[in-house]
């Protein structure tokens, strides 16, 4: 099944590269297929969730790879609907997300209200700094640990934080940016977890941005529809070339929740 990656227009730069492990049987895509379960009636819970993530071991995931100039995503879909569904309200039930100066950004030098709620949790003492702002990580939950270390698997990658961004409809967006902060390891991905309404997801290379704009024939834009219960790898190098943002979107209705695990290189405060 193909899930949602869209090419806004063709390039010469620009190839799917499709893999599926071999010897796999149609599925609905999610690495929980492989992982043994009760009945499907079974009702889920936190625990049951957790054990569940720290059976993945990511031999079992079909990546959709996208290539570009210095640009490399792969997409999968992380959870089935059931469960899906129940880390979306697990969320919605649990999580506080910041307020007051927190819930602000630096903008051409003004401070301004950021256009979606905003939290992190993390390993004990870290920080992520942007935008102006230093964002302090609040500590694990079950849940989000089991969600870290699922990704970390499936990544390589020993990720020590996660961002999560709620929008609440379409109005609520991210502007373009790159994730490209000091405080991030350079060389590790950062694994984006969609949870709840379908969003278009838009990467631009920043030679096809403002001044640059007259070499935007060679860096297509590429799109991306981040399912309900997907999982994108943003490898490197693409932070460092392509700009990416979530846009407004009037036809989405329903609410989002992202999270954005990192691997953060600041040493924890004393």
């Amino acid at each position: 099944m193909f899930y949602g990656l869209m090419k806004r227009s063709s390039s010469t730069l620009d190839r799917w590269l499709i893999s599926k492990k071999k010897g796999d049987q149609a599925t609905d895509g999610s690495p929980l297929e492989s992982v043994p379960k009760g009945n499907e009636s079974d009702e889920v819970t936190e625990q049951s969730m957790v054990e569940a993530l720290g059976r993945l071991d990511g031999r079992d995931i079909r990546w959709q790879q996208k290539e570009a100039s210095n640009l490399s995503l792969s997409y999968t879909m992380l959870l089935r609907k059931r469960e899906a569904d129940f880390v979306f309200a697990s969320l919605e039930n649990s999580i506080q997300y910041y307020s007051g100066e927190l819930a602000q950004i630096m903008v051409h030098g003004k401070w301004c209200p950021i256009p979606r709620k905003q939290v992190a949790y993390g390993d004990p003492g870290l920080s992520y700094h942007f935008s102006g702002i230093a964002i302090p990580a609040k500590p694990w939950t079950p849940l989000l640990k089991g969600l870290c270390d699922a990704v970390s698997c499936i990544a390589s990658t020993k990720f020590n934080f996660v961002l999560i961004n709620r929008y609440k409809d379409g109005s609520d967006r991210v502007g373009e940016h790159k994730d490209d902060e000091i405080d991030l390891d350079p060389a590790a991905p950062i694994a984006s977890v969609s949870l709840g309404q379908p969003r278009d997801f838009v990467f631009r290379h920043q030679d096809a941005r403002g001044r640059h704009k007259a070499g935007s024939s060679l860096h297509e834009p590429v799109t991306l529809m981040l399912e309900h219960g997907s999982l994108l790898l943003m490898n490197p190098p693409t932070n460092l070339f392509w700009y990416h943002s979530l846009p407004p979107r009037k036809r989405a209705v329903q609410p989002r929740i992202n999270l954005t695990f990192r691997k953060l290189v600041t040493k924890p405060s004393q």
